[in-house]
């Protein structure tokens, strides 16, 4: 995984939601909402996240697991919003 966004957000879902477990089991494309890995707890903690490290504000409809579902979900939805 090459992508800077994708990394980081997966170095804070490992952190914050699966410590300990295997970082090569969450891949770019991993079900993160609808796999049941983020309930809607951790998915403000990531949308937390988010806005601070990199600026944006994100609007209520783009908190559901179809912008936030997988990295390349969130890459692109960060990426979108930074314009």
């Amino acid at each position: 995984m090459t992508d800077a966004i994708q990394s980081a957000v997966k170095e804070f879902i490992m952190t914050e939601f699966l410590p300990g477990e295997d970082p090569d089991e969450l891949t770019p494309t991993t079900p993160l909402v609808t796999g049941g890995i983020l309930d809607s707890i951790a998915t403000m903690k990531l949308v937390l996240f988010m806005e601070e490290r990199y600026g944006v504000r994100l609007e209520a409809h783009e908190t559901d697991p179809e912008h936030l579902d997988t990295l390349v979900d969130i890459a692109a939805l960060i990426r979108a919003k930074r314009g």
